[in-house]
């Protein structure tokens, strides 16, 4: 269905807007507001402009860039701060991978493919 990079949302520092990808409207509203807090803040206290993208194997990137006549853009607090959401928002990224392999990727996860395989007899003896 898609190839090579979805983009799920992004900021620019340089137009001031947020774009949210419509493909996924589906998700919740509470989700859709951190992500556009998160990137409308890391793009004020950045600057340049952030995108977050789907590989396609389903791993969340952090994509960003710069104007190269953009003295305002910090490139190490980029890194910096990229790790920093990285690991704070590490629950909802995680969830956004998932969400986008099975209902973007086709890809069953594990846990409900154990639980459809597991053809174990129950524990509980019936004789009496």
């Amino acid at each position: 269905m898609y190839q090579d990079k979805i983009v799920l949302c992004g900021a620019s520092a340089y137009e001031q807007k947020y774009y949210f990808n419509q493909d996924f409207s589906s998700l919740p509203e509470a989700v859709k507001q951190e992500l556009q807090i998160m990137c409308v803040l890391y793009t004020e206290d950045i600057g340049g402009i952030l995108t977050l993208e789907f590989d396609e194997d389903g791993n969340l990137q952090f994509k960003t860039e710069a104007l190269d006549a953009d003295a305002m853009y910090d490139e190490i607090g980029s890194v910096l701060k990229i790790k920093q959401l990285q690991e704070e928002k590490k629950e909802l990224l995680e969830s956004l991978e998932m969400y986008y392999r099975v209902f973007f990727l086709g890809e069953i996860p594990e846990d409900a493919d154990e639980k459809s395989t597991d053809k174990s007899v129950d524990p509980v003896d019936n004789e009496g």
